[in-house]
């Protein structure tokens, strides 16, 4: 499936009001995507009851600690790189190392300058976390920064239940009234589904980041060029959606995120009849996606999806609306399960499956 997001004036559709016809066909799309998933609906009863006397499925998720402690460096790192630029301070060999960051600052004469900003950035970042970020002179002008574990801990604790909230809102979206989302242990999410006959999909669509970002093409280098060593401090190489075939050098910084994003629904191309999800921002989403066209004419503007781009276009004009969509080879069920998760919004860190499977179940009268 390749999917692409497409806007008026040439490269963008701005869609202001979704249909009533778009809307009941999309409605009637969830019908069918929750009758795929399930051969009957679940009675009103304790999940682990109907559980038991239905069958279903059972799915245990687990917080990605290795993802979680990666992204935790990386911020450190933006951050750092962010704090010494806007202090002047000049430095070298900014990298992430183990369980820290480093960076060597250039002059001898800036270090202590450079400790004390830092310094603050740790406590900024302590706020945050939860916990200590270390920041010492490792000597040789060479400063490490270093999250403590208890700071890891309270992001993995706090990711944990932003997650199960998520996925709560995932099952509610698609209809399922039996299912439980409880805390299993320290990391992990166990999901019972009473009713459902295949956990394949359904694990794959709550364990899904879903994380929608808008950002430039970085266009002081070509791909290539980036591909063989010179890569920009700000920007990174992304793929294209499903395809490892076309590199694109994008920027690290995001301009417009999903979480911007106050509705999302499935529904039909009025001129094509494919199914699209159709999207609208809050007020300040809109605001700023104005802004960003605005100040970007002439410029590609690439829409990712959890680290693969989706699609580049070229702002033609500003777009003052605040709604679009997303279309391209979608079945109704693909546009449907989009629509879920970006609705329930973005999953705070990757999530991974542990087991998927399911339970058959108990013959009437057995006990």
């Amino acid at each position: 499936m390749r999917r692409f997001v497409s806007f008026v004036s040439t490269c963008f559709v701005i869609v202001a009001i979704f249909s009533a016809e778009a809307q009941a066909q999309s409605s009637g799309g969830l019908d069918r995507l929750r009758g795929w998933l399930f051969g009957r609906s679940a009675p009103a009863e304790e999940p682990a009851a109907a559980l038991e006397r239905l069958g279903g499925s059972r799915i245990l998720l687990a917080v990605d600690a290795d993802a979680l402690r990666k992204s935790m460096l990386v911020e450190l790192q933006d951050e750092t790189r962010r704090l010494l630029r806007e202090a002047r301070i000049g430095f070298i060999g900014l990298t992430i190392k183990g369980d820290g960051v480093e960076v060597r600052i250039r002059e001898g004469s800036d270090l202590q300058q450079a400790l004390s900003k830092l310094e603050e950035t740790s406590v900024q970042l302590s706020t945050a976390l939860g916990g200590t970020v270390e920041v010492r002179d490792a000597g040789d002008r060479l400063v490490r920064l270093t999250p403590t574990a208890p700071a890891v801990d309270e992001r993995v604790r706090s990711s944990l239940q932003k997650s199960i909230e998520i996925v709560k809102r995932r099952i509610k979206d698609l209809g399922i009234d039996t299912g439980s989302v409880q805390q299993d242990g320290s990391d992990r999410i166990l999901v019972l589904l009473p009713g459902a006959k295949d956990p394949m999909p359904l694990a794959r669509l709550l364990s899904s980041r879903a994380r929608l970002t808008f950002r430039l093409v970085d266009m002081s280098v070509s791909p290539q060029q980036a591909l063989d060593g010179r890569v920009p401090p700000d920007s990174e190489i992304l793929y294209a959606f499903k395809s490892k075939d076309q590199p694109y050098l994008v920027k690290k910084q995001v301009m417009l995120g999903g979480e911007d994003m106050a509705n999302a629904a499935p529904g039909f191309d009025q001129r094509t009849k494919e199914p699209i999800v159709s999207f609208r921002f809050n007020d300040r989403g809109a605001r700023r996606f104005a802004l960003i066209t605005q100040e970007n004419v002439g410029q590609p503007f690439a829409i990712v999806l959890d680290d693969e781009v989706i699609s580049a276009p070229i702002i033609r004009e500003p777009i003052l609306g605040g709604s679009g969509q997303i279309s391209g080879a979608f079945t109704l069920e693909d546009a449907n399960n989009l629509a879920i998760l970006l609705q329930a919004g973005a999953l705070p860190v990757p999530l991974s499956i542990v087991e998927q499977r399911v339970v058959d179940a108990k013959p009437s009268g057995q006990k």
